[in-house]
């Protein structure tokens, strides 16, 4: 199976809390779809560690302390490209 995005497995996790919250399911499906919660959960952490990390990266790719929010007003205002922003 191909690895869902972001937003298919956070909108499959909120599925899940909504079908385990409302009850009514037997113990075995409960901790099966516990454990698809677990995994759908494993996915957008994942997700989100490597877009935390590319935001890092961007902040410390030229050894500055600027924030990405900073170079992007800086690439806005100076009409360069990311590239030419040191």
């Amino acid at each position: 199976m191909a690895k869902l995005s972001y937003e298919e497995a956070r909108d499959e996790l909120q599925k899940v809390v909504a079908s385990l919250e409302s009850g009514g399911l037997g113990l075995e499906d409960s901790v099966k779809l516990w454990e698809r919660g677990e995994e759908l959960a494993g996915i957008c952490q994942e997700w989100l560690d490597g877009a935390r990390a590319k935001l890092e990266s961007a902040k410390q790719e030229d050894g500055s302390e600027k924030t990405v929010k900073e170079k992007y007003y800086c690439i806005v205002a100076t009409k360069q490209r990311p590239l030419d922003i040191k």
